[in-house]
């Protein structure tokens, strides 16, 4: 747990940590991609269906690292909207 300290806190026991996700909406869905998860994506019909999903996958994503006695990377990236 204190390994995620500075990205995550604890909620009733449960570590939570916050990875940054990139949103991007198509023609005909929306997509979604986690930088320090790579591979870990996602796509919906609606806004709110993909933010579902990817939430949905980086657990999954996480699982599936931990089953194959891979080690979960820390949270690295960050996101913010730049006025040009």
């Amino acid at each position: 747990m204190a390994e995620y300290r500075q990205a995550g806190r604890a909620v009733e026991g449960r570590l939570i940590v916050k990875y940054a996700v990139v949103f991007e909406k198509s023609e005909e869905n929306y997509a979604a991609y986690v930088p320090d998860l790579p591979g870990c994506i996602a796509t919906g019909a609606t806004r709110e269906e993909v933010e579902k999903n990817i939430r949905e996958a980086i657990l999954f994503h996480i699982e599936g690292m931990r089953l194959d006695g891979e080690s979960v990377p820390h949270p690295q990236s960050w996101a913010e909207l730049v006025d040009v």
